[in-house]
């Protein structure tokens, strides 16, 4: 299979009611089949957190760096979660991050990075960003050095009509009125990063556009609805990869949020374009 049916594959297990309240049998599915597929690359760490007196689970793939036995690199994290909200199959968001989170594991699995990358599977996005949250703090709490944190905040949403883009004002000013790009909105710390990645995933043939926001994103609040804020929070460089979630996707948070709604070519480029940027960090 190519990549386009790998990540339309994945698509199919992931796109399923699995809110972890309401719908707990396709949450469970989905969780076992991400961790399924992670531990063909190694040894899947679970994370738990307590919400009330349930417990949740982050899944972690550590991967190593192309050079191995000489000082270590801070790793670089990319995460992406995988719950939706009721009443949805919650196909863009979030399931195009997590297939995208998958292959990419397999990529860098095959043939390591510069730096090392740790893979994270979130739960709990939905309800505040707890998984993240949690993981966060904890990281923090340890002092554990990142190189950066990525997260995949729906990647499958293009159009082309000229006016289907959203921004919150004044950003309308300065960006494409159509929501033909992937969007790298990053802390202040990360411009030569948003730079970079956002020339890789270009030349790779897709449409980008770059955002860095000062003040963990408190001045534009839409910048911190996915599970990079709370590593903005403990002052860790963090980006969103996303494509603009309600701000161009009609379908967001609603039962039509399907596979049929997808661009499968632009979510193909988007993850090739990420590999190649992430190989040049």
């Amino acid at each position: 299979m190519n990549l386009k049916a790998r990540l339309h594959h994945h698509l199919t297990q992931i796109a399923r009611e699995r809110d972890p309240y309401l719908a707990t049998a396709g949450h469970f599915f989905v969780q076992e089949y991400i961790r399924q597929e992670l531990s063909q690359l190694g040894s899947v760490e679970i994370h738990t957190f307590e919400v009330g007196n349930k417990s949740f689970k982050n899944l972690i793939l550590n991967l190593p760096s192309q050079a191995v036995g000489k000082k270590q690199l801070p790793p670089i994290l990319i995460g992406a979660h995988y719950d939706a909200v009721p009443g949805t199959s919650g196909a863009d968001d979030n399931a195009t991050g997590v297939v995208v989170l998958l292959e990419l594991a397999k990529m860098f699995a095959a043939t390591p990075a510069k730096y090392p990358l740790r893979l994270v599977a979130f739960d709990m996005e939905e309800y505040g960003l707890l998984g993240s949250t949690d993981y966060a703090a904890l990281l923090r709490q340890q002092q554990q050095p990142l190189r950066l944190m990525m997260s995949l905040e729906m990647l499958g949403y293009r159009d082309f009509t000229p006016g289907s883009q959203r921004y919150p004002s004044p950003l309308e000013k300065f960006y494409p009125n159509t929501g033909d790009f992937i969007a790298l909105i990053g802390n202040l710390r990360t411009i030569p990063d948003l730079i970079s990645m956002s020339r890789r995933i270009r030349q790779a043939g897709v449409s980008s556009q770059w955002l860095p926001v000062p003040n963990r994103g408190l001045i534009v609040r839409q910048t911190r609805q996915s599970d990079h804020a709370p590593f903005w929070d403990v002052g860790y460089p963090a980006m969103m990869v996303t494509d603009t979630a309600f701000m161009r996707n009609p379908h967001y948070h609603k039962a039509s949020d399907a596979i049929a709604t997808l661009d499968l070519d632009f979510l193909t480029g988007v993850c090739k374009g990420l590999e190649v940027a992430i190989r040049r960090l």
